[in-house]
């Protein structure tokens, strides 16, 4: 990995949030997402800053959807993660497990834990 593909933490999880959500992925649910899934809480604004940064490395796209069917519905902003951002995640998952490999077992997570 070259400098400037490394991934930090919060850029990691919200990666994972746009696999996981797919066409659905815009601020707000990214944040519940990695709320949810990591018991950490995160603020929308460091959401967009987030998906900011990883746009201006090529690692995220935005879509405009079609406004909400209500009075004033404005679309929303959705996120979807580029091919060089999916070969940046993938790296930096690399890279932690080769860190990881050989930590001894009560350090590690259990699965599913």
């Amino acid at each position: 990995m070259h400098k400037g593909t490394h991934l930090g933490e919060f850029e990691l999880l919200v990666l994972a949030a746009l696999l996981q959500l797919g066409d659905d992925a815009y601020a707000v649910t990214i944040r519940d997402d990695i709320e949810r899934r990591t018991d950490r809480s995160a603020s929308v604004g460091s959401v967009y800053a987030t998906l900011g940064r990883l746009a201006d490395k090529g690692y995220v796209e935005f879509w405009s959807s079609e406004p909400l069917p209500v009075r004033g519905g404005r679309a929303r902003k959705h996120a979807r993660m580029t091919s060089a951002g999916q070969r940046a995640l993938r790296q930096t998952l690399r890279a932690i497990d080769r860190m990881l490999d050989g930590i001894a077992g009560d350090v590690r997570p259990a699965e599913g834990a």
